[in-house]
């Protein structure tokens, strides 16, 4: 209760409150919105952020955008923002004014504790049984499938191509991405 209403006074005070709290994935217009959306707790771990994440920034575009959510799901960690700006073709001071949003949160892929996605288009069949549930069988139809005839568009494409039931791809989703 207390948080609801510490959420609507915030929404109150500044337009960019209510729209973040009825848009999640508002693009924010100037740096003083990313100053102010800082404030008011939003972050976006660039080591998880999507294309749509990335667009809500301001001197962001979509082929920016895309080339860091290509990298991410390659398996590119960015540890700080040089690397953010290298990946970019930019200067760290170009990126300065985004700092306050950015999280550069690290994730193990090799610990058991951290979950990470699997790259769908990347990964072994070896790599793809370490998922909860994942027959031998369906991780190599996976990667002979890809191999044969190219790269998943997403998880819909996979079920379509393998024809398999919702309730496999229900569970994967969880543990692959595109």
């Amino acid at each position: 209760m207390l948080l609801k209403r510490w959420q609507t006074l915030k929404a109150q005070l500044h337009p960019l409150a209510s729209r973040l709290a009825e848009d999640p994935y508002c693009r924010l217009q100037s740096l003083a919105d990313v100053a102010l959306a800082a404030q008011l707790g939003l972050t976006i771990d660039v080591n998880q952020a999507t294309v749509d994440d990335w667009l809500r920034l301001p001197g962001i575009s979509i082929r920016q955008a895309q080339r860091l959510e290509r990298l991410r799901q390659s398996g590119v960690q960015f540890y700080c923002l040089e690397d953010l700006a290298a990946a970019l073709g930019m200067t760290p001071v170009q990126l300065r004014p985004l700092a306050p949003v950015l999280a550069f949160c690290h994730y193990d892929r090799d610990s058991p504790i951290t979950s990470l996605p699997l790259s769908l288009n990347q990964a072994t069949s070896q790599q793809l049984c370490t998922i909860p549930g994942m027959p031998l069988e369906l991780a190599r139809a996976i990667v002979w499938d890809r191999l044969r005839r190219g790269n998943y568009r997403d998880l819909a494409d996979l079920q379509v191509r393998l024809q398999l039931p919702p309730d496999t791809i229900q569970q994967l989703m969880y543990y692959l991405q595109p």
